[in-house]
């Protein structure tokens, strides 16, 4: 059994390989390394999150005085890497004109420690939730499918060495090309091994 899964990331790579050396007596030796992938379902943590009571909405809320005022609503914060993200945007004061909203998945990646731990974000993925002005009282629905995304899941100092750890980060574009955000750090969990057709 294997601790840690099969990673592959921007500056990161946990990687687990068989190396075959043939020994001849009458030439160099033969190196050969194949690499293969370990996942690991994560039982434990899928009992505790079945333990817990029922998880409560993560709300947020992002506003400029006397200009906007919205409230996120996400259903929780522990996603399986299979699940669907639900959530709302309500909007509670819009007197600025917003040009589109969107919502990305942000994965940073921190390798290193201590002073010499480097970070890097990348975008997942990244969707368009509004295109045009929102109006006071508004209610927009958030429904992501985490399926076919490209996801790895939360780790936290792997062997001390690397972390990976996602967002979902909301994004509003006024007519002026201003930018407001809010970002809300999400977990992905294995809740089962992949098969060959899901891959």
């Amino acid at each position: 059994r294997k601790p840690y899964e099969t990673y592959s990331g921007m500056n990161t790579r946990l990687r687990y390989f068989v190396r075959v050396t043939i020994s001849r007596n009458y030439n160099n030796h033969v190196h050969e390394e194949k690499d293969f992938a370990v996942q690991n379902a994560q039982t434990a943590l899928a009992q505790q999150i079945a333990n817990e009571p029922p998880p409560q909405p993560v709300k947020l809320e992002v506003g400029i005085e006397d200009c906007l005022h919205i409230e996120f609503e996400y259903d929780r914060q522990k996603y399986h890497l299979k699940d669907v993200i639900l959530g709302k945007i309500f909007f509670l004061l819009v007197r600025i004109k917003i040009k589109h909203m969107e919502l990305a998945v942000i994965r940073r990646e921190a390798a290193g420690s201590g002073p010499n731990t480097y970070n890097e974000s990348e975008n997942v993925t990244k969707f368009e939730l509004m295109d045009g002005a929102p109006v006071k009282g508004e209610c927009i629905p958030i429904r992501m499918f985490l399926a076919p995304l490209d996801l790895s899941p939360t780790y936290r100092s792997v062997n001390n060495t690397f972390s990976v750890k996602y967002y979902l980060n909301l994004v509003l574009v006024d007519e002026e090309d201003r930018r407001y955000f809010k970002q809300q750090e999400v977990i992905f969990w294995r809740k089962e091994i992949d098969t060959i057709d899901d891959m």
